[in-house]
């Protein structure tokens, strides 16, 4: 456990430095070759691993095989692992952590959808419940990092386009106020949206074409992710190149 709580520890620093950039892995060839181009975090994609495993994203694949895919991950790499966890699979707080904690995990995201409803969850039931995962973790003594997904900017939300930033915003605010470490708008990496959501503090955002890692880096992006992007654009063979170049333009940025 204190090698995790060291881990869990480095994860949080890495929020609050250079903006940390995380190329999404798979299985275990994928997360060895995200440590070996010098990326210092491994995190997964759910939905790359759930098609690995020949399942449809959205908690369609059975949580023990996720759990299961994610400690031969964890197993493979010397770096902090941190975990797709979807909405959490349904199950309790202190037993989704002894799960991340058995996989070798200390990060996770956590979305707001609601895979069984449609969706999105209760934004007040959502901070209880990412409230029971920090004090679950806590518990355990090893401070997980925690990156709170907010979907009402994709259209599945239901949200209407216009209230869309004001109810991100007020979601980030619950869920920063229930021990979150960093919220993910998910679909709005705009300039705006990242701007408001920023002041509030660290924020994951994605590229897009009118957002490099640059301008992200300039807005004070605390971290980038690529979720199945490399998966789906080659897989394997296509991912060394990728990574290379985007470890060169990382560090052209330092």
């Amino acid at each position: 456990m204190s090698e995790l709580k060291a881990q869990a520890d480095l994860l949080r620093e890495l929020h609050h430095g250079n903006m940390l950039v995380l190329p999404n892995a798979w299985d275990e060839p994928s997360a060895e070759l995200v440590a070996e181009t010098g990326f210092p975090v491994v995190a997964t994609s759910s939905a790359a691993v759930a098609d690995a495993l020949g399942h449809d994203d959205g908690e369609k694949a059975p949580w023990q095989e996720m759990f299961a895919a994610v400690a031969r991950i964890a197993a493979a790499v010397p770096v902090p692992v941190t975990v797709d966890a979807e909405a959490g699979y349904g199950l309790a707080a202190d037993e989704f952590v002894s799960r991340l904690l058995e996989a070798g995990a200390v990060g996770c995201n956590l979305e707001d959808t609601d895979h069984r409803a449609g969706g999105l969850l209760d934004a007040a039931a959502q901070a209880d419940r990412l409230a029971g995962v920090r004090a679950a973790a806590d518990a355990s003594g090893v401070p997980i990092v925690i990156n709170a997904r907010i979907d009402v900017f994709l259209p599945s939300s239901g949200i209407p386009e216009p209230d869309r930033l004001d109810e991100a915003i007020k979601r980030a605010s619950l869920y920063r106020d229930a021990g979150v470490d960093c919220v993910y708008p998910i679909g709005g990496s705009t300039r705006e949206n990242l701007e408001r959501l920023i002041a509030g503090g660290p924020v994951n955002g994605n590229t897009t074409d009118s957002l490099d890692l640059q301008a992200l880096k300039s807005l004070g992006v605390a971290r980038v992710s690529y979720g199945p992007r490399f998966y789906r654009g080659g897989g394997l063979p296509a991912m060394r190149g990728a990574l290379e170049r985007l470890a060169a333009e990382v560090n052209l940025m330092r």
